[in-house]
Order: structure tokens, then C-alpha cells, then sequence
């Protein structure tokens, strides 16, 4: 089924993602000029470079009984990092609507549905055509979103506040109690459009309030790169279990040689592409392949899988910060 990828998913999947925003680097550009830069292409120095501080900071692998201990006590370590930063560490995610229009909708008439992005971009008469192509969604009578990870809401509430379809009903998980605890509190938790549940998604069985083949979405932003790389592939498994036929995944995280991952000092490497954090908490950072091949092995279509390099300037310390980011959409 994976295979079998119709030529309309193919050009998504090899087509370049929509401009975050339209600043591209050029060799005649003050890289300072601006606070980023889209799409920089890195040359084979910087690959190496990159590569090289991995292997060093890769060098030294943790205890077996210290890579257990994070293993088991993940919840805790991020129990506590919600604990500390409650809902202040996160912004609201509201750029997930230029690069996944699927998650915000709004009702031009009983019929039909239109992405928020591509409302402003469609003239009424190819709303319909606009509609069919990027939505695509197989529920009529509003969708049933979930995400995991959610932490204390940054995806969340914005989804609720943007998507208008009064159908819409938005389930959330994390596995940190903490984190749901806060969630709840907010006064944009509205329990008539949104039901948020603590679950630990490397389990064999999930409790959830919502049954298998049910859900229209399933958001996944920086949540697997949490996860024990050799557990990642049961939660996918899980993933397609839970979701409609013709559902969709959308995925985004860490990439290889992202900055985060060319900080990290040694000492902190649990396995290959795999470190925990000063706080506790892990990261694994993702390449193209790995993930195509994880999606598609467990039954998915893939029909974007992209890597969105950006370069980041701090201007007043004149710092350049090179960001790397997997994003896709897969579908059952």
C-alpha cells in the first residue's frame, strides 16, 4: 500500500514547501540584514563540519543503567520540566497553519470546507477545486483531530481558536500529568470541542476515549524525536490502527545536524543521533529516510517529506544559528 504513491502525492512529496517567508540568501546579501533566512543551502564544508562535531560529541555513550534510568523515569523528567516552565516556555504554534492548512477550516457555506491559508489564496470559483485537492479529508461531518505530545496546549489552542468548523472535536495526550494538569486550566479549554488525556504512546495497548479508525488527523510536532528510537516504529504502528482510511499524519522535528544536535557536549549521547538534555529529557534527531521508511513500512502513503533548513540570526550578538527541521504529510 505504501507503493503505491499517485502522481498527484508524488509532485507534493518532490515540490518545495511553501515559503515560510520569502527572505532567500544570496551570495550578494548582508547575512545580518535580517533576523532569518529560508531554505539556505549548506555546502559540502558545512555538511562535514556538521558531521564532524556529531562524531565528537557521539564519542562517549552513556551506562547502560543511565540510559535505562531516563527511559523509565521519562515522564518524571518532563513532569518536572512542566513543573518549572509551566505554560511560559512554549509560544503558541500558530505558523503550523502556513504549513499544515489542514488544521485550520473554516465554513464558506454547508458544503464545502476551505483551508485558512488557501481561502485567502482562491478566487470563488476554484474554492471547491482548492478545497478537494488540499484537504482531502475523509470526514463530512467534522473531523477528529488528535495530537500527541501536546504538552500544555501551544498546538491545541490555536487549532480551536482558528478551525471553525462547529464539528470539529480536537483530542490531545501527553504522557506528562503535569503537563495535561496545566492544559486543563486554561480558560480556552472548551471540553465541548476538546478532550485532553494523559498516555504514555510507547505502550503496548492505549487507552484512549476515541476508537480505533476514528480520527481525521493526528498531529506529531516534535514529539517523536522524545521517544527511544527503537520504540518510535510501535508508535506508528499505533497511529494507523487510530486513524480513518484516508486519514492523515502530520509530522515535524528535529533533523540531522540541526543546532541543537551540534550543542550537545559529550557526555550527553544516549545512542547514534540520540541525547538527553541537562533537564532530563531526550532528543533524537531525524533524516529524510529514516523517516519515509518509518511511515511507510507500517502501511503509510507519504505526500510531502521535506527538510526546512533555515538560518536564524541574532543580529545585536551576531550570531548565525543554522536550524534543520523534517516536516510531512502521510496518509492511511
Amino acid at each position: 500500500m505504501a507503493e503505491n504513491v499517485s502522481n498527484s502525492e508524488q509532485n507534493e512529496t518532490n515540490t518545495k514547501r511553501p515559503q515560510f517567508g520569502s527572505r532567500i540568501l544570496s551570495s550578494g546579501d548582508n547575512v545580518f540584514q535580517h533576523n532569518a533566512w529560508d531554505n539556505v543551502i549548506w555546502d559540502e564544508e558545512q555538511q562535514n563540519l556538521a558531521q564532524q562535531k556529531v562524531n565528537e560529541n557521539s564519542t562517549i555513550i552513556l551506562s547502560e543503567e543511565k540510559i535505562e534510568e531516563y527511559e523509565c523515569k521519562a515522564d518524571k523528567y518532563w513532569d518536572k520540566f512542566y513543573g518549572i516552565h509551566e505554560n511560559k516556555f512554549f509560544k503558541d504554534r500558530h505558523w503550523l497553519f502556513t504549513e499544515f492548512p489542514e488544521l485550520a477550516v473554516v465554513i464558506i457555506n454547508q458544503n464545502i470546507k476551505q483551508p485558512l491559508r488557501s481561502m485567502t489564496e482562491s478566487t470563488n470559483e476554484n474554492v471547491q477545486e482548492t478545497h478537494i485537492k488540499i484537504l482531502d479529508l475523509p470526514s463530512n461531518n467534522g473531523n477528529k483531530i488528535l495530537e500527541i505530545g501536546c504538552g500544555v496546549g501551544n498546538t491545541v489552542f490555536p487549532i480551536l481558536l482558528y478551525n471553525t468548523d462547529p464539528n470539529l472535536f480536537v483530542y490531545c495526550c501527553d504522557f506528562s500529568t503535569k503537563a495535561i494538569d496545566i492544559l486543563k486550566q486554561n480558560p480556552s479549554y472548551d471540553i465541548s470541542r476538546c478532550e485532553a488525556f494523559v498516555l504514555d504512546v510507547t505502550q503496548n495497548d492505549w487507552e484512549t476515549p476515541f476508537e480505533p479508525e476514528s480520527l481525521d488527523i493526528i498531529v506529531l510536532v516534535f514529539v517523536l524525536s522524545a521517544i527511544h528510537p527503537e520504540k518510535i516504529k510501535h508508535v506508528i504502528r499505533q497511529i494507523y490502527k487510530y486513524l480513518k482510511f484516508g486519514g492523515l499524519v502530520l509530522f515535524r522535528d528535529y533533523g540531522r545536524y540541526d543546532l541543537a544536535q551540534l550543542r550537545f557536549k559529550k557526555g550527553s549521547c544516549l545512542a547514534k543521533n540520540f541525547y538527553v538534555r541537562g533537564d532530563g529529557t531526550r532528543v533524537y534527531f531525524f533524516t529524510q529516510e529514516e523517516v519515509r521508511t518509518l511511515f511507510t513500512s507500517c502501511g503509510f502513503t507519504e505526500k510531502q517529506n521535506l527538510v526546512d533548513r533555515r538560518l536564524q540570526i541574532n543580529r545585536g550578538k551576531q550570531l548565525k544559528m543554522y536550524r534543520v527541521w523534517i516536516q510531512g504529510k502521510y496518509r492511511k
